[in-house]
């Protein structure tokens, strides 16, 4: 590099050095009962960085497949500073689909634990040409390669909970827009304590790791066994900042947990990944009645989320639509255009977004057909998703294009049927499908009596939209995620297996 050269570029890595040097000795990650400084953490990461790239030299895509402790978040740092992308890789999922994505992904290194480790016989020729890293023998890396803007920061795997998993690669650019906006709406500090819900082949994750080390915050891995005394956990370590799907929220208020103010430690709440419903941010906010409670929205190709919406317990619930918390407004830079039939929507369509954070396409360009649009001499990415504009200017969240289903000449949103399920006495949550041509429906909740739910549907909605079939379930299985696992309802409707909860 000449003198007049300028700087290398970090990109996503800038983050984390960013809060290196804001709290060298401060608590970066707590993990499986330890704690680890961003000296150590960095130390850690710079060490595995210099390993992969004197055993693979420009290596360019690199794998971690670990559960959440020190050797994934250190192999996620250790890509980006090694200018690489990285893959997550989850240990427990099938080694069909964790092929799939290193084949998809053309990863060239892959860094493991134990249990990562264990997962390789099953991989076999998808690792042929792969580095194996699994301990370091290299020299720490002294400084990050640069990157681009444009290059990929990491590479995610959609959930598959509405098709095929495709391959998403989000760039510098793209998160790093993001992340610059959360921390102008939040102002997170140094004092604050993030939780980490999500496994880290969920883009959530990224938001966690990022937001809480662009500012030298602490990082929090929330274990499984934590939510059966989670306002304990929470304030047992000082946890400020907590974002978890929704299906959370059900969970604990059926086991207790969300009694008034059972969270004081918390200032924010943040959910995404599925709609949150009118009761359930209500009772969160009972319970953390000093923190404020965000819906958050986006898919993995809009970079995290890319719409945002504040509870208000006076204001929100008018402006719920079939106990959906409304989405809310789009993140600075975003635009929004509502489409429908070829052109522009008059107050509800298909969300469509364009900006800063949309990525420019995925892994396979053939994935492209059909989820981009080209309006107004521009390209939007399209979410699949209806929504409407409210008089205020927000938007509220309608339902999957894919959910809206016709059954016997009868158009209906299957939401809909949701929502005066949950209306039902004895009932909780609500999931309706259709499977084999017609309606049925999972609930949960201990008083709910299919028989009685049938009858009470008749007084609400009309004949053609009363699930022909109901059944009553402990819970809903969920998807690696958190989200509730459509896809496996869908196969016990069909006699494929049974439901597991």
């Amino acid at each position: 590099m000449t003198p007049n050269s300028p700087a290398p570029e970090p990109g996503l890595l800038g983050r984390f050095l960013q809060g290196l040097g804001l709290s060298p000795d401060g608590t970066a990650l707590k993990a499986g009962g330890r704690e680890h400084t961003y000296r150590a953490l960095d130390l850690a990461a710079r060490t595995l960085a210099g390993t992969l790239l004197a055993r693979s030299p420009g290596a360019d895509r690199v794998g971690v497949l670990a559960h959440r402790g020190e050797r994934a978040y250190a192999g996620f740092l250790a890509g980006l500073y090694a200018g690489a992308a990285v893959v997550p890789l989850n240990p427990d999922y099938p080694a069909e689909r964790t092929r799939a994505m290193i084949e998809a992904a053309r990863v060239t290194v892959l860094v493991v634990d134990d249990a990562g480790e264990a997962c390789l016989p099953a991989l076999g020729d998808a690792l042929d040409g792969v580095t194996v890293v699994g301990r370091e023998t290299g020299e720490p890396l002294t400084r990050p390669v640069p990157v681009r803007p444009e290059d990929p920061a990491y590479i995610m795997f959609t959930s598959g909970s509405t098709g095929v998993p495709k391959g998403v690669p989000v760039s510098h650019g793209n998160v790093l827009h993001y992340l610059r906006c959360v921390q102008d709406h939040f102002g997170f500090g140094t004092d604050d304590v993030f939780s980490q819900t999500f496994n880290l082949t969920f883009d959530l994750a990224v938001f966690d790791m990022f937001a809480a080390w662009g500012c030298g915050a602490s990082l929090v891995v929330v274990p499984p066994g934590a939510y059966t005394r989670l306002p304990a956990f929470l304030t047992r370590h000082r946890i400020t900042v907590w974002f978890s799907v929704p299906a959370v929220v059900p969970l604990l208020r059926r086991s207790g947990a969300l009694t008034a103010g059972a969270m004081p430690t918390l200032r924010h709440s943040l959910f995404c990944g599925e709609a949150l419903l009118r009761e359930d941010a209500a009772s969160w906010q009972a319970a953390a009645d000093g923190s404020a409670v965000h819906n958050l929205y986006g898919p993995t190709e809009l970079t995290i989320s890319c719409t945002l919406h504040r509870w208000d317990p006076a204001l929100s619930p008018a402006l719920c639509v079939n106990d959906v918390v409304p989405i809310g407004r789009p993140h600075p830079g975003l635009r929004v255009h509502l489409h429908r039939d070829g052109g522009e929507a008059a107050g509800t369509g298909e969300l469509c977004v364009s900006g800063p954070q949309m990525v420019t396409g995925y892994l396979d360009p053939a994935d492209d057909r059909g989820r981009y649009l080209s309006h107004g001499g521009e390209r939007w990415y399209r979410t699949g998703d209806l929504v409407r504009t409210l008089p205020d200017g927000q938007l509220a969240y309608i339902g999957r294009l894919d959910h809206q289903v016709n059954v016997g000449g009868v158009r209906m949103e299957l939401r809909e049927i949701d929502q005066a399920l949950r209306r039902c006495a004895g009932v909780d949550e609500a999931v309706t499908l259709v499977a084999g041509g017609v309606l049925r429906a999972y609930v949960t909740g201990a008083a709910a009596n299919p028989a009685a739910l049938r009858e009470e549907l008749g007084s609400i909605l009309p004949r053609e939209l009363i699930p022909r079939r109901i059944e009553r379930l402990a819970a809903f299985p969920l998807n690696a995620n958190g989200k509730v696992d459509r896809p496996a309802l869908t196969r016990a409707a069909t006699g494929e297996q049974p439901v597991a909860g």
